[in-house]
């Protein structure tokens, strides 16, 4: 039955792998096939197929529920429900909204809005909303958080943005918006939000500072209500009912385990309704209930037991959870502690049990954390052994009495005032370690050196005295000391990454790295943060030997300061360096300059007589080979028109183009004179200012240009001084992503 087990949950975690869906036939077909072989010895094999088809037609379903593409980029009034919890950020407004109806038109069931500057949006509210519709995408890039998957997994249809609303109904049967309401109105000593985090897995209101200092520690799993927040509520009842029943406290006629492990689970159940009830939480419950039916019937069963059929059942339930990080790592980490600790043939005492725990799950993890593309944190170890239990024995008990007490004159609020200090007490001290071990961001492995390091992981997790366990620590360092494909002398890699409506390229050689332009910023929405540096980290780059920031505009240069905090810069050139941030120390950029990298020539252009900042942009050319790239920034028709008279307006091979495309920019003559054999546009799907323009995607069609655009094709990747063709993440088949 085990082998059972397993068999089925390799067919449902096939999902994740697939590069494309099975079409319907082949599926019906593979359901018959295991249905006749389900009677006999090959039952595990019948078992995969059937996980495999399931999760299959489930896909199928979600992604049949998609916007239609006739109605990509349309406004249309739709009426619908508020569900969730609405989050504000500064002034933009992100909302769900279910059961949306549209005239002559079907929508998805649930959709994922924003709303510009427009009014206080709460759960349970019916609103009457003009939205520009558009069908799920996110940005892409190497070795990035991949929204697509998000948003497949959340089973969002479509996405939009609001441009007018009314409201027709208040809210009804709202309680969690309005607790969040009341939550906020607390004097919690200023952690407010870190409280609504944990009592209600809202985490919007954690500003940015907060949520670097729990990745650099390690403890973003503290205030997000996940499996072990539940768990230890359902612990803690299950721990006072056996206490009672220890002190001779607990009614006699009561057996105080059926009770201790009922009333765990339903504390269980009360929190993860409190939580939403969302996917993660409906895991955690889960795997809880399991946990306590094997502890009240079936302990000779084992500890695995649970753990796979608590993977079974969630994935049964709801197969596209494997899209999410969230639930590799939950399991992950599960499957660790209960391989640690059944393992072992004598027992640790106490204090070894939780110290050497919290190293282990950091080793058993971190392969986890490298195939995902997350940072590591070195100093989670050490966090988690004070944060875990000040947040469980003190802040989660305080939080959860304090609300449940709210009705209570002085009582809750009392309550959630010792949460709110205990908690800030917290924030400050992982705040102090942070600043002194951030967390490593790895560079993407080779599939070799991954499954090498995951071998020296689990060598490292067996007893101490199994032979070769000490061949895990130098296994395990291939992380780190793994050989990485070297660019060839004379050639450079080039990456423009996918930043949406900005611009941001990056250039290495054999030795050295730039940076041309640095991805947009609006408020808090840093991409500079978000995408570009770690992009950065994943492709490997330690430093930036130049920044060139071709002008100050918010789209190219927005993100320049999140680079330069996260990484060290020698050198900043900017096209209008007084525009720029003075931490920058940035230069002015000079005609004529050039210089060389491991045989690749780099020339800089600016127009001297540029009366906007468009115009000031500086115009890099690189020429690898003899082959040639030119980056123009944002210039418009006049300064191609300058530029034409520089030298470098000669034959090019790779244009990226003018201002994103713009009516103002990429003129005949500029393109009759380079000839580019095609260009790059970097642009925002959908965005409000129509780029790249009809008219110049005329000119480039004409002209015979090969055409990469981001919003299309996500990030692009050219080996300069090799002539050979441009590379797409998009070629990177997904099911979830559209061709």
């Amino acid at each position: 039955m085990r082998t059972g087990m397993l068999a089925l949950a390799l067919g449902l975690l096939a999902l994740r792998f697939l590069p494309v869906l099975p079409p319907v036939g082949l599926l019906l077909l593979a359901v018959t096939l295991a249905l006749m072989l389900l009677p006999f010895r090959t039952y595990p094999l019948a078992l995969c197929l059937l996980g495999l088809s399931w999760a299959s037609v489930s896909a199928h379903w979600a992604l049949a529920d998609r916007l239609a593409p006739a109605l990509d980029g349309q406004t249309r009034w739709v009426e619908g429900r508020v569900v969730g919890l609405p989050q504000e950020a500064g002034s933009v407004v992100r909302f769900e909204l279910a059961g949306a109806t549209a005239r002559k038109a079907r929508l998805p069931k649930l959709m994922r809005l924003a709303w510009h500057g427009g009014p206080p949006v709460r759960s349970g509210e019916r609103w009457r909303l003009a939205v520009k519709l558009k069908r799920p995408s996110g940005l892409l890039n190497p070795h990035a958080f991949d929204y697509d998957a998000w948003l497949l997994a959340q089973r969002i249809g479509a996405t939009g943005t609001v441009k007018d609303g009314q409201r027709l109904a208040p809210a009804h049967g709202a309680w969690r918006d309005s607790l969040r309401q009341r939550l906020a109105q607390v004097d919690a000593q200023g952690r407010n939000a870190a409280l609504t985090a944990l009592v209600l897995g809202d985490g919007a209101g954690l500003d940015s500072s907060d949520w670097q200092v729990l990745r650099d520690t390690g403890t973003v799993h503290l205030l997000v209500i996940s499996g072990q927040h539940i768990g230890l509520l359902a612990g803690l009842v299950y721990g006072a009912v056996a206490g009672l029943a220890r002190l001779g406290l607990w009614p006699r006629r009561w057996p105080w385990l059926p009770w201790a492990c009922g009333l765990g689970f339903a504390a269980a159940l009360g929190y993860g309704l409190l939580a939403g009830f969302d996917v993660p939480v409906r895991r955690a419950c889960l795997m809880i209930g399991l946990v306590l039916l094997w502890r009240l019937r079936f302990r000779h069963l084992g500890a695995g037991w649970p753990l796979l059929l608590a993977l079974n059942g969630v994935l049964l339930v709801e197969p596209l959870a494997s899209l999410q990080p969230g639930f590799w790592l939950s399991f992950a980490a599960v499957a660790v502690l209960v391989f640690i600790f059944s393992a072992r043939l004598g027992r640790w005492r106490g204090w070894q049990a939780w110290t050497r725990a919290q190293w282990l799950i950091a080793i058993g993890l971190g392969p986890v954390l490298l195939a995902l593309g997350l940072p590591i944190s070195l100093s989670g170890p050490l966090a988690n052994l004070v944060a875990v239990p000040w947040i469980s024995l003190l802040v989660l008990p305080l939080a959860l009495l304090g609300t449940a007490l709210l009705a209570l004159p002085f009582v809750g609020e009392g309550l959630l005032w010792l949460a709110g200090g205990a908690l800030d007490l917290l924030f400050r001290a992982l705040a102090l370690l942070a600043a002194q071990r951030p967390a490593w961001a790895p560079p993407a492995l080779a599939g070799w050196a991954w499954a090498i390091t995951a071998l020296g992981a689990l060598l490292l997790l067996l007893p101490a005295g199994v032979p070769l366990r000490g061949l895990g620590w130098p296994m395990l360092l291939m992380a780190v000391y793994a050989p990485r494909p070297e660019i060839a002398h004379g050639q450079a890699q080039v990456w423009q990454l996918d930043v949406g409506q900005g611009l941001a390229v990056l250039v290495r050689t054999r030795q050295h790295a730039l940076l041309y332009d640095a991805g947009p910023r609006q408020g808090e929405f840093d991409l500079g943060e978000r995408v570009v540096l770690p992009a950065l980290h994943s492709l490997g780059v330690q430093g930036l030997d130049l920044m060139l920031l071709s002008h100050a505009d918010a789209d190219h240069a927005g993100g320049a300061g999140a680079v330069a905090r996260g990484l060290p810069v020698a050198a900043v050139i900017g096209g209008d360096p007084a525009a720029l941030p003075a931490f920058l120390n940035a230069q002015a950029c000079t005609s004529g300059q050039q210089w060389q990298w491991d045989g690749v020539t780099f020339r800089l252009w600016r127009w001297a007589d540029a009366r906007d900042s468009n115009q000031t942009s500086c115009v890099l050319q690189v020429e690898a080979g003899g082959e040639r790239l030119l980056l123009t920034g944002d210039i418009d028709t006049e300064a191609e028109r300058a530029l034409l008279a520089s030298p470098l307006a000669v034959p090019t091979h790779w244009l990226q183009a003018p201002h994103h495309g713009s009516r103002s920019s990429s003129s005949m003559a500029l393109l009759q004179a380079l000839k580019p054999g095609a260009v790059l546009i970097s642009r925002g799907q959908g965005n409000a200012f129509g780029h790249p323009h009809p008219r110049v995607m005329a000119r480039y069609h004409y002209l015979g240009m090969d055409v990469y655009d981001s919003a299309e094709q996500g990030a692009i990747r050219l080996d300069l001084g090799t002539f050979s063709a441009a590379q797409t993440l998009r070629q990177q088949r997904r099911f979830w992503r559209a061709p």
